[in-house]
């Protein structure tokens, strides 16, 4: 899905957001996404694990 928007759909993603959220929230919104991102990857390891442990 995300390949095909290109160079010039993501720049225009990216000026929707800046004019919706301005420019003082935008590293504040990065960071909270990237947060998010990081505690679903922990999680998803997590249950692997326990998942792999409990087949042996």
């Amino acid at each position: 899905m995300l390949s095909s928007i290109g160079i010039p759909g993501l720049i225009l993603i990216l000026v929707i957001a800046l004019v919706m959220f301005g420019p003082s929230k935008l590293p504040q919104i990065g960071r909270a996404i990237g947060d998010s991102i990081r505690e679903f990857k922990k999680s998803t390891k997590e249950i692997f694990e326990d998942e792999s442990q409990v087949k042996k």
